[in-house]
């Protein structure tokens, strides 16, 4: 859209002000500046408002609009006066507008910073949350152009404009006069509009996926005359998984006469059903899509799901074809699963709906999964029916152009059918959303998730999203904050979704072992501890331990309160001949299943079981409680086999290792007594392979667990850091160094510039004098005082010591003047070296602290030890900011040389305490100063007593948009 003639060229159409928005029903609406074109559109949308939505606008019977309020009302100088509209189907649904005011409340320009605002919405429109979003955006708009409060004069009896600006979270004042509501809002965002907002995000957006997942009507377009094909196939999932609602078969091929294909009845077009449908199935060719969706959007639909290909996926010409159906179907307020999708299940009785190239429907269960890849989805689908997992829903949304995992964890976040979220991810669209929502969800369940195309450097195809520079390292550090179980392949998704569904989370780390083979019992038993798990010494029951003997060892177990969860480990029975009996496995189950139901709820502990070759025990323990056998008569009784006899088992260790000087101390904050948070349990109880996968998936669980347990108490910024943090002068001293016309490239920060910076956040880094000879080294130290350092400071040499580019220790003149001799001989002349000397700090442990910007991801804050192997080795810990105490102290216990700043092999422990301050302040620059793209603290030499900044590089710039702050859209890649 270009600018009007009447339109200053500096004002000209302010095309980031268009978004497409999720409405409180489900629905989309799109909003976007009014401009002189939309003339007509108003004058329709306001004859189909009621009078007294009129009059509560205009106080006054207002019937029609004359020619000059059209013009008043479409034509806008984007800055002093502003009008946006919301449309559904091309068609004005509501507006709202802005007239900047004086305090006398006449019109005006800046430095005025105030507006007058007023809203209308259609009455068949209203109750769909349009005026609320509307004020989101209008709102930001107004900030944007300078303006800090908004006026409104609301009549009494108009409750319902009343409750938008009262529930929005804004601070506010009121007062009646003159016979009307009069309302000032400071329009700055609050902690209680962002979270009014993303509540009402939250609630839309899993309104949106719950009318997908449950419609009352489904058409399938795309329906062969004959069997076969995608179309088709649908069909007669959809049939065969007993769907609840209408079915409807769509084919503009059919003849005239043709009413119904298997069973179901035939349409030419979606138009042609007499009756609503909610959800329409899409599957014909690339080129006949747009008139499908053209005829759905005019019958009403409210959502697609996408099953042809030839999009984004097949280069930048799908990807125009991607966006156009994006476009097209957000314009008559449908949501898309797809293109290239492989289609939507839901298990629920209410419900029971295949709407998937999948043959069949899995059992219904708790286990949510969503995945980008179709052959990924069907693997998935295939393990976790061999392993007897039940799902609630499934869905493969391929391109997920609209539809995508964060609006799934909107929806798993308060779906009671549920429990345990799963996603298969080829790239996060919007990363900063996911972890907040991810965080928020794992809170009540858990979220699994595998990361695919982490090493590709490239996002996959079909996939439009931005780029992040973000390494996959951190990503799963990120995602590890967030409460997220990040593992590493679908296999590892299944192993722990079966436990996360079907057992207790765990109180803490310790785990009995019990079994009938001592060599499968100290596997585990190593698998445990290199998990980092806490095993007692297995107990062996023999290989002459019968199923009678298993459940009082398991039960025995279970009651034990030393223990947090169990582990059982089972081989095949062997015989009085030696003959192996593998087929004993159901026996088995049922004896573990009575242990497991004997529990009582105060010791509900995790039980997974490691079988070699027992046929038929995987699949008996994954029944539930109504269709497993039960251990009577003489199965119940029965004595142990006897066989040959066994040799006296090797002694285990009495008691499992437990580290000391290796092992940082727990974060602070840390539950010394974890309470347990536990899951419903099934019946159902995992079995494994191999004694690695169990004990991984058992691992995953109790880290799980202690997140939980943390989440409950979050962490926070200590209050005493605002005692010596300059903010105002820090922004001001921001502000001259980026100038008027800052570069978006950004600039880096002089040594002496970043020290006066970040002395304004209490961080002091030590000084250093330039020695380009050495009188002026020697001249330097006498300055600083004895001892010094020498350092390079060329950028090949910088924090290289191993180059030797570092004279420490320097403790008189000579001493000084032969290093700096050295230096020059070996490395190369003054000129190209850049020394500097530098007084000597306390001995103590190297280490490194860095913030980044990431555009998508938001500021990312780390640590770790100084040096090549650190760098190496990539043991650097990662935490989104801002950062809590709990996060700080986590931080640095968390990379695996923690052990060398808590006394490892003798030596003194350092100061954590005056470290995670120190990532504290960094943290809390970053946060409040966005401008800060880069800090890099290095090295910070941590002593007994204190810590000392040896140098430190930042870097400014202008700041990336936060869209994660702004007014609820939705993306458009």
């Amino acid at each position: 859209m270009q600018p009007t003639p009447e339109q200053s060229p500096h004002h000209a159409y302010p095309d980031h002000w268009e978004a497409d928005v999720v409405l409180r029903d489900g629905g989309t609406a799109r909003i976007g500046p009014i401009t002189p074109d939309d003339a007509g559109r108003l004058v329709s949308f306001f004859e189909q408002v009621s009078d007294e939505s009129k009059y509560y606008r205009f106080f006054a019977p207002y019937p029609r609009l004359s020619d000059r309020d059209v013009h008043r009302f479409t034509h806008h100088d984007y800055v002093d006066r502003v009008g946006l509209a919301a449309t559904v189907g091309g068609e004005f649904i509501a507006t709202v507008r802005y007239d900047r005011i004086d305090d006398q409340g006449r019109p005006a320009s800046a430095p005025a910073d105030e507006a007058e605002v007023a809203f209308l919405v259609q009455d068949s429109h209203q109750g769909r949350g349009v005026a609320s979003v509307l004020l989101e955006h209008i709102a930001a708009v107004a900030r944007e152009r300078g303006i800090r409060r908004f006026a409104a004069e609301v009549l009494p009896a108009n409750t319902k404009m009343i409750k938008v600006f009262r529930d929005a979270g804004y601070t506010q004042q009121r007062s009646f006069e003159d016979g009307s509501v009069h309302l000032t809002l400071d329009i700055e965002p609050t902690a209680e509009s962002l979270a009014v907002q993303r509540a009402r995000e939250q609630r839309a957006e899993a309104r949106s996926v719950q009318r997908l997942l449950a419609p009352a009507s489904v058409a399938v377009v795309g329906v062969g005359r004959a069997p076969g094909g995608v179309g088709r196939t649908v069909l007669r999932n959809l049939l065969h998984s007993g769907f609840t609602g209408r079915l409807y078969a769509v084919n503009h091929a059919f003849a005239p006469d043709r009413d119904s294909v298997d069973g179901v009845p035939a349409h030419r077009s979606v138009s042609d059903i007499g009756e609503p449908v909610d959800l329409v199935v899409v599957a014909v060719p690339a080129e006949r899509v747009p008139e499908v969706v053209a005829d759905c959007g005019e019958h009403g639909v409210r959502g697609l799901v996408v099953l042809t290909a030839d999009y984004a996926e097949r280069g930048a010409e799908g990807r125009d074809r991607q966006r156009a159906l994006l476009r097209q179907a957000r314009s008559y307020g449908m949501r898309v699963i797809g293109p290239n999708a492989f289609g939507v299940i839901n298990t629920s009785g209410a419900v029971r709906m295949n709407a998937s190239l999948a043959p069949e429907s899995p059992a219904p269960g708790r286990i949510g999964l969503f995945t980008q890849s179709g052959a990924i989805g069907i693997a998935l689908l295939s393990g976790l029916h061999r392993r007897g997992a039940a799902l609630s829903t499934f869905i493969s949304a391929g391109n997920r152009a609209d539809i995508s995992g964060n609006d799934f964890l909107q929806y798993w976040f308060d779906d009671p059918e549920t429990d345990v979220a799963l996603l298969y991810l080829e790239s996060l669209g919007n990363p900063r959303k996911f972890t907040r929502l991810a965080r928020r969800t794992a809170a009540v369940k858990p979220v699994v998730v595998v990361k695919g195309a982490r090493h590709s450097g490239a996002t996959p195809p079909g996939h439009a999203v931005p780029v992040s520079r973000i390494p996959d390292a951190t990503v799963s550090a990120l995602m590890r904050q967030a409460g997220v179980i990040r593992v590493d392949t679908v296999t590892e998704m299944i192993d722990a979704a079966l436990l996360l569904a079907d057992q207790p989370l765990p109180a803490g780390p310790r785990v009995a072992i019990l079994g009938n083979s001592e060599s499968l019992g100290l596997l585990t038993y190593d698998a445990c501890l290199t998990e980092g798990l806490r095993p007692r010494p297995p107990i062996d029951l023999t290989t002459a331990a019968g199923p009678a003997d298993f459940r009082a060892a398991l039960a025995e177990a279970l009651a034990d309160p030393t223990c947090d969860a169990v582990i059982v480990t089972a081989i095949p029975l062997v015989g009085v001949e030696g003959e192996v009996q593998s087929g004993d496995g159901e026996v088995l189950a049922a004896a573990l299943h009575e242990a497991v139901a004997e529990r009582t709820a105060g010791a509900a502990k995790p039980v997974a079981v490691v079988h070699l070759e027992i046929g038929g025990l995987a699949q008996a323990l994954a029944a539930t409680a109504g269709t497993r056998p039960a251990v009577t008569g003489l199965a119940a009784q029965a004595a142990p086999m006897t066989g040959p006899p066994t040799e006296t088992p090797a002694k285990p260790p009495t008691e499992a290792p437990v580290a000391t000087a290796s092992v940082p101390p727990p974060p602070a904050g840390a539950s010394a007594e974890p309470g347990a948070h536990t899951q419903a349990p099934t019946g159902r109880i995992p079995a494994y392979p191999a004694a690695e996968r169990a004990v991984r998936a058992l691992s995953e669980s109790v880290k799980y667990a202690q997140w939980r347990r943390q989440a409950a108490v979050p962490g926070r910024v200590p209050e005493f850091l605002d005692d010596t943090i300059d903010e105002p002068g820090t922004a001001a001293l921001i502000d001259a160094l980026l100038g008027p016309t800052p570069d978006p490239r950004g600039r880096p920060l002089g040594h002496d510039e970043a020290r006066e910076l970040l002395r304004g956040y209490g961080i002091d880094v030590r000084a250093t004098l330039p020695a380009p000879d050495p009188d002026a080294a020697v001249a330097a130290a006498v300055r600083l005082g004895w001892p010094v350092a020498l350092k390079t400071t060329a950028p090949h040499l910088r924090h290289r010591a191993d180059l030797g580019g570092v004279r420490l220790d320097l403790a008189g003149e000579d001493a000084l003047r032969r290093a700096y001799g050295e230096l020059t001989e070996l490395l190369g002349k003054p000129a190209e070296l850049q020394p500097v000397v530098q007084s000597m700090a306390p001995r103590g442990v190297d280490t490194v602290v860095r913030a980044t910007i990431d555009a998508a991801a938001g500021a990312v804050l780390s640590f770790g030890l100084a040096g090549t192997p650190s760098e190496l080795l990539g043991d650097i810990a990662h935490r989104l900011v801002p950062a809590t105490d709990r996060d700080a102290a986590e931080l640095i216990r968390s990379i695996r040389a923690a052990p060398v700043l808590f006394g490892w092999r003798g030596s003194s422990p350092v100061d954590t305490r005056a470290l995670e301050e120190l990532l504290l302040r960094v943290s809390r620059l970053v946060d409040d100063h966005p401008e800060v793209v880069s800090v890099t603290l290095e090295p910070v030499v941590v002593a007994p007593q204190g810590l000392t900044v040896l140098g430190a590089s930042v870097r400014l710039a202008p700041p990336p948009a936060r869209t994660d702050l702004g007014p609820r859209r939705l993306p458009n890649y």
